[in-house]
């Protein structure tokens, strides 16, 4: 059997020769042969395997020791000690983070002087033009800013209606900050229940879920689907979520453009929604919010006929949120309003 160099073997092993002489020291992997002159090391081929291991292992931050027990344990059983370990770090990680999130906030209530602020808000929910029904469902309130767009059919509109309602027990103010998204998580699941609860038959309606829930100069994210959300700061538009559809995954792939994708014929085909295949999958953020910002939330009935450029301007030139959404319903119904329109504008304002 022909044994390779510590460097051919590191290069292989996607290791440095300083990792190897580590491991081989705490007998985690030893060199198969030794030269007793030089004492250069040499390693087997068949050794690689569990070189790799190792690498793969510590590249995912697990303890030396750990991956000494587990290097010693059969295929299977190594699997369900790695999936063991990787759910107790996802656990602390998790304690640290709503910990760190706490302290991020209590850090910015002392640091800035809009430590008591609502939402000024306004909300429209239209049918459209073409549409006979409307599935979608908008609420807003001093703590909470909400839309969701349910399936055209048999209970969509039930489904949009269950997944805002779900979130209404988050409404008070008197949770931690720090506890947002934890909070936000659970009650994402809820939603999804609520929703899978309206199936009727062989039809099971799905909805499309964003929205914002406020802690004083806090705020909680939670989007799926293709509702969106946008935040206008200091004259400056942003997008806040990312659609889940189909098309979005070929752009994000490099296989459209984004001006290909909103004339593709399949751009409404939702990749994730709730009520939709095996488990809920959200996407959570926290952010700090500034007085003046403003938001807007709206179905795709809004943001598939107007062009970002007249959402900024719109938002820009409007002195109140109730101007802002009359005009932006207004832009909707000029384009056609082939769909129903959900939308709201609220402003972060000193209480």
């Amino acid at each position: 059997m022909e044994l390779l160099t510590i460097g051919a073997f590191a290069r292989a092993a996607r290791l440095t020769p300083k990792a190897l002489r580590l491991y081989g020291e705490l007998g985690l992997l030893p060199p198969a042969a030794v030269d007793p002159h030089s004492g250069y090391r040499y390693y087997a081929p068949a050794q690689l395997d569990r070189a790799r291991l190792i690498a793969a292992l510590r590249r995912a931050g697990m303890p030396l020791a750990e991956i000494q027990a587990v290097c010693g344990l059969p295929p299977d059983a190594a699997a369900e000690a790695v999936d063991a370990w990787w759910r107790r770090v996802s656990a602390d990680t998790a304690a640290r983070g709503r910990a760190v999130a706490l302290l991020v906030d209590q850090l910015t209530e002392r640091g800035t002087t809009m430590s008591d602020t609502t939402f000024r808000y306004a909300v429209r929910c239209e049918t459209g033009t073409v549409r006979d029904s409307n599935e979608d469902t908008v609420y807003a309130s001093a703590t909470l800013l909400a839309v969701a767009d349910g399936m055209r059919g048999p209970g969509g509109a039930a489904a949009s209606t269950a997944a805002v309602d779900a979130l209404r027990p988050l409404e008070p103010a008197d949770a931690p900050a720090g506890e947002l998204l934890a909070a936000l998580a659970d009650a994402v699941g809820a939603a999804d229940r609520a929703v899978r609860a309206h199936a009727t038959g062989d039809h099971q309606p799905v909805t499309t879920l964003t929205a914002l829930l406020r802690r004083g100069t806090r705020l909680a994210l939670v989007h799926v689907g293709d509702t969106r959300a946008y935040l206008l700061r200091g004259g400056e538009l942003s997008r806040l979520t990312q659609d889940h559809t189909y098309v979005q995954s070929l752009v994000d792939q490099g296989k459209l453009t984004p001006a290909e994708a909103g004339a593709h014929p399949q751009r409404a085909l939702l990749a994730r929604a709730l009520g939709a295949g095996a488990e809920v999958e959200a996407d959570l953020a926290l952010r700090t919010a500034l007085a003046g910002d403003r938001y807007l939330l709206c179905s795709d009935g809004l943001a598939a006929v107007v062009d970002p450029e007249a959402l900024h301007a719109t938002l820009a030139g409007a002195d109140d949120p109730e101007t802002a959404v009359e005009r932006l319903v207004d832009l909707a119904y000029a384009a056609g309003a082939p769909d129903n329109v959900a939308c709201v504008v609220a402003d972060l304002v000193a209480a």
